[in-house]
């Protein structure tokens, strides 16, 4: 009888506690002492924008000094002012490095990346990520000393991904425009560095940033500056003087933004610009009076990463690469009454002809030229040469011994400057009949030296992912 009530009593007090944590579990606030994370009360620098927040295009800047130069050459934008890669400077160079190694003018410390410069008149711009600033930033140097005269730059939150910093510059007597890893295109004064205006596409055109940020390079064309933003558009003419949108060319296929940039090509008496999309290749009309206008457009190569420019060649013939596997596909616009056609003549995997991962090939003296990826068999890594006609016949490589990796190259004086990944500089001919080296040196200690060449006033810029170094080539 005892035990009975006892059990009662528990049960009604057990009942009692339950009752009690229930009703203090229904009017309990967990985060009532917690503070909304509102912009601008998370302690973040004043002006660095994160997630979710309006990047402020080209707000911040700084002058370090003043500078004149008496240099007149130009390297105005990605693969130089005719995107051939070759040098027509009459400026007679070495062809060994000497007893006493290469003349090392200066270098400087750079954001980690690959980003290359473009040259003016004795000024060398580069669009840098500054990791301390967390931000883009355009430096202006002195060709002649490396000394940094301005810098303007805005606040960007970039993660590393082998390297932050990928595109270079368009620069003409008037601007300098420039791309960011994350599509925030900048346009600015090339004298003075005073901001112009600033998109992003990101939001203008609901472009899709790609895998490794922005690899494209800006074109100006007339101080109109060409992009390709994929999106909404795929391609935009934008003015110079006001960043007003002059023309744009529609994209139903919803093709996106690659890693190559926008080529020139002349044919069938139309210039017109070609741009190797993720999704496709297509030829856009430069012609004033239709600009923007879609002329031809292929499908046939579209793999999900394209590096590589396309290679424009004579007769209307294009050559286009990728890497991961893609190989190459060598084709032909063709003139038709109504407009224009694209007949494929070739198309093969890395292992089976011309191929790249990275860098554009060369089209030089009737050849075409490049290193063969790390998918090319036997023949990876090393500078080979083909013949247009046949991109997958291989006409001579430079050998097991000399091989390159996804370093770049370049001509300039009859002779291919070619960087292997560590930082090795080679000097080989420029002739069709076989590679012949004429001396190579390790200039740089770093490594993921993939930046693009320039050579202008007899000088070398070349960079590794963390420093850019000028070398005097004059003979």
């Amino acid at each position: 009888m005892i035990g009975s009530k006892l059990e009662k009593i528990v049960i009604g007090l057990l009942m009692v506690l339950g009752l009690t944590v229930f009703t203090f579990w229904l009017i309990y606030d967990p985060v009532k002492n917690f503070t909304r994370n509102i912009p601008g009360m998370d302690n973040r620098p004043k002006g660095e924008a994160g997630a979710g927040e309006a990047v402020q295009i080209g707000r911040h800047f700084q002058v370090y000094g003043e500078h004149s130069s008496v240099l007149t050459g130009k390297w105005s934008q990605f693969r130089g002012a005719q995107s051939d890669n070759i040098s027509k400077e009459n400026v007679r160079l070495i062809s060994q490095w000497g007893q006493n190694g290469p003349k090392v003018e200066w270098q400087v410390d750079l954001g980690e990346g690959h980003a290359a410069p473009a040259v003016y008149n004795g000024m060398v711009y580069l669009l840098d990520y500054d990791e301390a600033r967390k931000a883009d930033a355009l430096r202006c140097f002195s060709l002649e000393t490396g000394a940094e005269l301005w810098r303007r730059w805005y606040h960007v939150h970039v993660k590393r991904n082998h390297g932050m910093s990928r595109t270079v510059p368009a620069v003409n007597d008037k601007y300098i425009v420039t791309i960011g890893p994350k599509c925030q295109v900048m346009c600015v004064d090339r004298m003075s560095g005073d901001y112009l205006w600033g998109i992003d596409l990101v939001k203008e055109y609901n472009t899709e940033v790609p895998f490794w940020y922005t690899g494209q390079c800006p074109v100006i064309e007339d101080n109109v500056a060409i992009i390709a933003p994929g999106g909404t558009a795929l391609l935009a003419g934008i003015d110079c003087a006001t960043g007003k949108v002059i023309w744009e060319t529609p994209n139903p296929d919803n093709w996106k933004m690659s890693h190559a940039s926008v080529m020139p090509m002349t044919f069938g008496g139309k210039k017109m610009w070609v741009y190797a999309a993720v999704g496709g290749v297509c030829g856009i009309s430069a012609e004033k009076d239709d600009a923007g206008t879609l002329l031809w457009k292929t499908a046939e190569f579209s793999p999900s990463v394209v590096a590589p420019s396309p290679v424009v060649m004579d007769d209307g013939k294009i050559f286009i690469t990728a890497g991961y596997g893609a190989g190459g596909m060598l084709f032909r616009v063709k003139k038709q009454e109504n407009g224009f056609s694209v007949q494929v003549l070739q198309k093969f995997k890395p292992r089976e002809g011309m191929a790249s991962e990275q860098q554009t090939p060369v089209f030089y003296a009737g050849r075409l030229f490049t290193i063969l990826p790390k998918d090319a068999g036997a023949r990876r890594n090393q500078f080979v040469c083909c013949h247009p006609d046949d991109c997958k016949k291989i006409l001579w490589t430079s050998g097991k011994t000399d091989r390159f990796g996804l370093g770049p190259y370049m001509v300039a004086d009859g002779k291919f400057f070619i960087l292997r990944d560590d930082g090795t500089m080679a000097i080989a001919r420029a002739t069709t009949s076989r590679f012949e080296l004429l001396d190579k040196v390790k200039l740089m200690d770093g490594h993921d030296a993939w930046g693009p060449l320039v050579i202008t006033d007899g000088r070398l810029l070349m960079r590794d992912s963390k420093h850019m170094m000028c070398i005097d080539l004059r003979k």
